[in-house]
């Protein structure tokens, strides 16, 4: 259920309604619009308890969420979620750029790719600490020693920074260096790791997994949601199907349908979602078409020497292109890079 209060409710009122809900059995979340704010109700009780709510002069209406994810549903907020970085605007009509290799492998390197990434005015650096590979054998990450190496990268060029979470054990030390936390295809159904990041109010960059629906992705976000923490950025990276021309299948019809049902931001990862370098471009620039708020792009200094996923990363001057072409896209799809 959605408790949608009128634009003049105090916070006082605000407050005495969400203990009035708990005390129904009921657990409540506060969502905050511009035009107003809403209560997501989540819970097993009856809930024609919660009618008695409607009685409040505050309240605008009681709406039933037909949705299963009730939080990250669009009807329990109509205008879509902006999240903010360091002053870059995630969501609505801004349009922003991650780049960066797809693991730190040393000092040289992510200083490297730092500046190349903020030299063509992207707007955050990417780089894996620690990497998910499907062979145990297969380099695995600096882990906090990378940490440290993209912390110095900041510092050097002030970007944002973006890496990979895989264990609840480590949450501490990742957020405690990273601007956005990302979940990777592999984790997105990871749900006791998804319910400790809902303790954090750290922006979660949450990738679609590689056989994943449309609903089970936005119930792995409802996860996130339900313990507290909304500001999910979701991260279209493409899905396995029988195609073997490249790495996965970019679902860009998932782009309008999760802009339709939620109103959370929603950005593409063409790298993952080909495997293919010259399908990185062009993929970008439909992604933006479709509607995207923005694109998760591999670069690496020489992508021939790249410990993890060089086929799929752009060269300095693939990125610099990259950057050039989106840019009348951007514009066509009325953004503005943030």
């Amino acid at each position: 259920m959605i408790l949608v209060l009128k634009k003049e409710a105090t916070q006082n009122e605000i407050k005495h309604v969400v203990n009035e809900i708990s005390k129904l059995g009921f657990t409540a979340h506060t969502i905050k619009g511009e035009t107003k704010s809403v209560i997501g109700i989540i819970g097993n009780s009856d809930k024609s308890k919660l009618t008695a709510l409607k009685t409040y002069s505050f309240v605008d209406s009681l709406v039933a969420v037909s949705k299963p994810y009730k939080l990250a549903a669009r009807s329990s907020k109509e205008e879509s979620t902006i999240i903010n970085v360091d002053g870059i605007q995630i969501g609505k009509n801004s349009f922003f750029i991650i780049g960066g290799p797809c693991s730190v492998e040393n000092k040289e390197q992510i200083l490297k790719s730092a500046t190349i990434v903020a030299n063509n005015n992207a707007h955050m650096l990417r780089g894996g600490a620690y990497k998910p590979r499907t062979s145990p054998y297969s380099f695995q990450g600096l882990e906090e020693e990378g940490l440290k190496l993209l912390a110095e990268a900041k510092k050097k060029t002030n970007l944002p920074i973006v890496t990979e979470l895989l264990s609840a054990s480590n949450i501490n030390l990742v957020d405690k260096y990273a601007d956005i936390i990302q979940i990777g295809a592999r984790n997105m159904q990871n749900f006791s790791l998804l319910k400790e990041l809902g303790k954090t109010k750290k922006p979660i960059i949450l990738k679609r997994g590689l056989s994943a629906t449309i609903d089970e992705f936005l119930m792995s976000a409802e996860y996130i949601m339900s313990v507290g923490n909304y500001n999910i950025i979701l991260c279209e990276r493409g899905i396995r199907t029988f195609e073997t021309a490249y790495r996965n299948t970019l679902d860009l019809n998932a782009i309008p349908t999760l802009k339709k049902l939620t109103h959370l931001p929603v950005i593409v990862d063409p790298s993952h979602g080909t495997g293919k370098t010259e399908l990185v471009i062009p993929m970008s620039k439909a992604a933006i078409a479709a509607g995207a708020d923005g694109l998760m792009i591999e670069m690496h200094p020489n992508p021939v020497e790249a410990f993890s996923d060089g086929p799929q990363s752009l060269n300095p001057d693939e990125f610099k292109t990259l950057m050039k072409e989106i840019t009348p896209f951007i514009k066509v799809a009325g953004k503005t890079l943030s």
